[in-house]
């Protein structure tokens, strides 16, 4: 059963059909799923005891074996920037119509889950195909319609971990994952195969081959279910993990019928390092900015990522670059699309396929930095080096600031507040925050003050107190940040989750199981 929604087209989304395609999904694969979750928590006992992420020996053969996917769809072999974001009306027309090759519209970290906003996500989507999709602006009475050359539509799911608790079967809710994806598939499979197009999805939060299987083996069902040919579905799979990019090959031999290409999530993949390893005092991180996917284990799993995929005949696409335009300013302006630039300009030296941009205005700075590539992708590039388990792991250098610390602060309050206002990408300081960003910052809060991380003295406006991160300056500084941002929506219950994800003895998965128990 699902909970009702008033919304107009609600319930041309939440169909007998449909809710009862969901029903198989989870009765085949939900005790599979919650077994795989259950098997990270074993693992990371294991990290917290001192392993480290290794290639798998018992995979050996699948490395060293040639073999490739299946081959790529046509409107898919041109990827050379794509744009992000959630599934609000205004913001997947003006993805649509921004210039980029794809937009991929976004359920997962972009997306505050509220249950109405889910499914008008899902009824924008089906729009899109049926040729209705359109926006009048309330408070400007400014119309939106789609373009005539719309980007190629990619849609992402949520991950294996998160609940959808407006949809349940036999008593228990339904992954958010599946209902994201069994809702579009059923309502614009045939309508975007139509046009020309196909059911496209980016999948994230991946931590092994086994999860990568699973998905797999929900393709091949739903396929068979729907009466589509075997592969016509076809994904990208996010490398956000610190596990998953160690499984990249597994991966993507495991999804080989339905698979196109893997993608660096710089921002998860952060995350996901200090979680995955942060229980280890010489691990300790640098400020979140110092962080740069041109050094450490970033530079080193981009480049073993594009090795990868190209070798198997996949696209590797590089990742998102959170700057966004700044209004008013045209030096600042100036400075951070010259970083955007920057960023992409690498990611074609090292033989990326494409990138991603958070805004409609960055789109244009991102092709050209792609115009580099003598084709529509580099499928055919190599690097020279590819970098193995010690780059892999090797941990990035750089000052750790009290100013660090306060931002880390400020961001993950207010992005904690926005969404549980109902949104999930945020601009903040002039970079597009969302749900991976703001893990970034709890994490660190969370690992400084696990080992009492000490702080370099060049910091600005360095403290009388101890320059060790404790307990007394964080909530010190928690009570400064919060003073200074003054009457926002949802900021108190935003603080006391962050102070109690920051002060647990035990760090939380996700930010966001917590929070989603907060939503209204």
């Amino acid at each position: 059963m699902a909970a009702p929604s008033s919304l107009p087209g609600a319930a041309d989304i939440l169909t007998d059909e449909a809710l009862g395609f969901l029903a198989e999904l989870h009765r085949q694969f939900d005790a599979r799923r919650r077994e795989l979750l259950a098997a990270r928590i074993e693992r990371q006992k294991r990290f917290d005891a001192g392993e480290l992420p290794d290639f798998p020996g018992e995979t050996r053969n699948i490395r060293d074996s040639a073999w490739t996917v299946a081959p790529i769809p046509p409107d898919l072999l041109d990827r050379r920037v794509e744009i992000t974001g959630p599934t609000n009306a205004k913001m997947v027309i003006n993805a649509l119509n921004s210039g980029a090759k794809v937009f991929m519209a976004d359920f997962e970290d972009a997306t505050s889950p509220v249950w109405d906003e889910l499914i008008q996500g899902q009824i924008n989507l089906r729009n899109r195909w049926l040729g209705r999709l359109d926006f009048t602006d309330p408070e400007t009475g400014r119309q939106y319609a789609l373009g005539p050359n719309p980007a190629v539509l990619l849609v992402r799911p949520r991950g294996w971990h998160l609940p959808e608790r407006h949809v349940t079967v036999d008593g228990q809710p339904v992954a958010g994952g599946l209902v994201d994806f069994g809702l579009y598939l059923w309502h614009c499979a045939r309508a975007s195969l139509d046009a020309g197009s196909g059911p496209y999805f980016y999948l994230p939060k991946l931590e092994s081959r086994h999860e990568a299987a699973l998905w797999s083996d929900v393709f091949a069902y739903a396929e068979e279910r729907l009466g589509l040919t075997r592969g016509t579905i076809k994904a990208t799979v996010l490398i956000e993990t610190l596990p998953a990019a160690f499984e990249m090959d597994e991966i993507l031999h495991a999804l080989k019928n339905n698979i196109v290409g893997l993608n660096c999530g710089r921002w998860d993949y952060i995350f996901s390092y200090i979680k995955r390893l942060g229980n280890s005092p010489d691990r300790l991180t640098p400020d979140r900015a110092a962080m740069t996917m041109d050094k450490a284990f970033l530079a080193a799993y981009s480049l073993r990522l594009v090795a990868t995929c190209h070798r198997r005949g996949a696209f590797a696409m590089g990742g998102m670059s959170a700057f966004i335009p700044v209004k008013g300013d045209e030096a600042a302006n100036a400075v951070a699309l010259a970083k955007v630039s920057a960023d992409k300009l690498r990611e074609v030296g090292n033989g990326h396929d494409g990138t991603w941009v958070a805004h409609p205005a960055l789109v244009p700075v991102a092709l050209k930095a792609f115009a580099a590539m003598t084709g529509p992708n580099q499928l055919s590039k190599i690097p020279d080096r590819i970098p193995g388990r010690d780059e892999m792991l090797e941990l990035h250098s750089g000052s750790r600031t009290e100013a660090g610390a306060r931002e880390n602060i400020r961001v993950a309050v207010q992005y904690i507040a926005a969404w549980l206002a109902g949104r999930g990408a945020v601009p903040l300081y002039n970079l597009m925050e969302d749900a991976a960003t703001a893990e970034i910052c709890r994490a660190q809060l969370w690992q400084w003050l696990k080992f009492e991380a000490p702080f370099d003295e060049a910091c600005p406006e360095p403290s009388r107190r101890s320059r060790r991160f404790s307990l007394d300056l964080f909530e010190d500084w928690l009570a400064d940040e919060l003073a200074a941002l003054g009457d926002i929506p949802n900021l108190k219950p935003a603080a006391r989750l962050l102070h109690d994800l920051v002060t647990a003895p035990e760090f939380e998965e996700f930010l966001t199981l917590p929070a989603y128990d907060l939503l209204g």
